[in-house]
């Protein structure tokens, strides 16, 4: 079983910068895309950006295009999540997840414990 570890989240004003960390625990982490999703209070977990097994191949939700970059390093079995330009709509908790190969077009199948991230003046 994957262990899935989030870090980075915080408090930061409207415009400002996070970049969220997920460390994966086990040895086939570059055979697994990776994804971040995030949960707003009162409202369903939502998908913000995938990463294919390589990270040649990036999927963002258009709220975040132009805003978030994920990126991974499988030398560290971690992936991240760059969010700049930040928005109070941003407010949540950010969920790192890993799918079921190397390609983001099944479903995640293992999930960190997620991170929060709050966006307010």
């Amino acid at each position: 079983q994957v262990q899935l570890v989030e870090s980075g989240g915080g408090l930061v004003q409207p415009g400002g910068s996070l970049r969220l960390s997920c460390a994966a625990s086990g040895r086939t982490f570059s055979s697994y895309a990776m994804g971040w999703f995030r949960q707003a209070p009162g409202k369903e977990r939502e998908f913000v950006a995938a990463i294919s097994g390589s990270g040649g191949s990036t999927y963002y939700v258009d709220s975040v295009k132009g805003r978030f970059t994920i990126s991974r390093d499988n030398a560290k079995n971690t992936v991240y999540l760059q969010m700049n330009s930040l928005k109070p709509e941003d407010t949540a908790v950010y969920y790192c997840a890993r799918y079921g190969s190397s390609w983001y077009t099944t479903a995640p199948s293992s999930w960190g414990q997620g991170t929060q991230v709050t966006v307010r003046s």
